[in-house]
């Protein structure tokens, strides 16, 4: 097993998302060179329904983050971010964007023509600490982009009252005022229920094919996790629900014919945490021994339904939830969602990735453990991080990872 390595797909649609990737950049530099406004901003927020309802350019730059680790520059940029004095101990996507942004970015060989240059950004006040010291240091590195400091409340879903939804409501419709003036485009209700509704569209697809994780043996790994790019980029276009529509057909012929990820499934497996971009190959691995790792904690956060029949607090409600949705969740609520996760996709192990790169999602795996545990999941917990391939180690990941194969199968009876 390398360091890096790419994982191996089973699904046909799976196998275009290279094609969809790079359609994507492809936009991003078309609109800027046509002089269409290309906005920088966090994922998961209303403000992309927003940016495609008002024909302006959405760009995601910490999406851009695993594109760098999946091409192998992410230690380049960390050598530029690191030399800024940034730490190691930081966030890798921190590391990586503000390494590039001051280093290639702009140079000949980018992968994907690289970022365009941002003429609107919008910082967030929520979501998790580096993702706000992302966009501070970005404000400083392109002083010309027009910014806008939005201020939405973070708030645990379960205590979001009336009161922080028309705040949150006040504070979109600050938003479409500032880019009106800001682009000279007016925003068209009607565009913008369109886009609501195919926002919608996209995630209620999102579930369905998620729900094919049930079956046994499960038609779809984590090693396919990759088709939630659509779900960060491309959310509120008809190119997402063509997209999705492909993936759940393609699943629901696979789950009806009694087609599995592998010939003989023997173990399925949960990750916790987010997979390691440079080394999608991982999920892979546990295959060698009749294990697919079924689910995993990230895709759960890209899919929120959405009123269509109020559209501006639609995408309101949406950002004041993205916040607390992974990196802002209670220790309870997470144990919460990954005893639920394993219980519905009928999990035999759990992999804990105690990321060095990013705390927030890390607190509290000792209580998911514990929980499991009694709950009769056995867990491993892994040392590794998603962006920093210095900070995982192979062998001891194989190590660990055949061992505790080893007792699953075991346990089942069929070693």
């Amino acid at each position: 097993m390398e360091k890096s390595a790419k994982s191996k797909k089973r699904l046909q649609t799976a196998k275009e998302l290279p094609l969809i990737i790079a359609e994507y950049y492809q936009e991003c530099h078309e609109a800027k060179s046509k002089g269409k406004p290309v906005g920088w901003m966090p994922p998961m927020n209303g403000a992309i329904e927003l940016f495609y309802a008002m024909d302006l350019q959405p760009v995601f730059p910490e999406n851009w983050s695993p594109v760098c680790a999946a091409f192998g520059l992410t230690r380049q940029n960390f050598e530029v971010s690191e030399g800024m004095g940034y730490s190691r101990d930081l966030c890798g996507y921190l590391r990586n964007i503000i390494g590039y942004v001051h280093g290639m970015m702009g140079e000949e060989g980018n992968p994907l023509g690289g970022l365009p240059e941002p003429d609107l950004m919008l910082p967030p006040n929520g979501g998790c600490a580096p993702v706000m010291k992302i966009f501070q240091a970005l404000l400083r590195r392109f002083p010309a982009a027009k910014a806008f400091k939005g201020d939405i409340p973070q708030v645990a879903i379960e205590n979001i009252s009336r009161y922080h939804v028309d705040y949150a409501v006040s504070e979109m419709k600050r938003l479409i005022a500032f880019l009106e003036e800001a682009t000279g485009r007016r925003l068209d209700m009607d565009r913008l229920r369109e886009t609501v509704i195919l926002s919608d569209r996209a995630c209620e697809l999102w579930d369905e094919i998620m729900a094919f994780r049930r079956y046994i043996p499960t038609p779809i790994s984590a090693s396919e996790i990759g088709i939630m790019f659509v779900m960060v980029t491309r959310q509120g276009t008809q190119i997402a629900v063509d997209y999705l529509t492909r993936v759940r057909d393609e699943l629901k012929e696979r789950a009806e014919g009694g087609t599995g990820v592998i010939e003989n499934e023997k173990v399925r497996l949960f990750w916790d945490n987010i997979p390691l971009w440079y080394n999608m190959g991982l999920f892979n691995y546990f295959e060698k021994m009749g294990g697919v790792m079924v689910a995993e904690t990230y895709s759960a956060a890209w899919s929120l339904r959405l009123d269509v029949s109020n559209p501006l607090e639609a995408i309101a409600m949406k950002t004041l939830i993205s916040y607390p949705l992974v990196s802002c969740v209670s220790i309870r609520k997470r144990k919460e969602m990954v005893l639920k996760a394993c219980r519905e996709y009928s999990i035999d192990g759990a992999i804990l990735h105690r990321n060095k790169s990013c705390v927030p999602i890390t607190l509290g795996q000792m209580d998911i453990k514990r929980e499991l545990e009694a709950q009769g999941v056995p867990s491993l917990i892994i040392d590794a991080d998603h962006m920093d391939e210095r900070n995982f180690s192979v062998a001891q990941f194989q190590t660990r990872a055949d061992a505790f194969m080893e007792m699953l199968l075991a346990r089942k009876g069929l070693l």
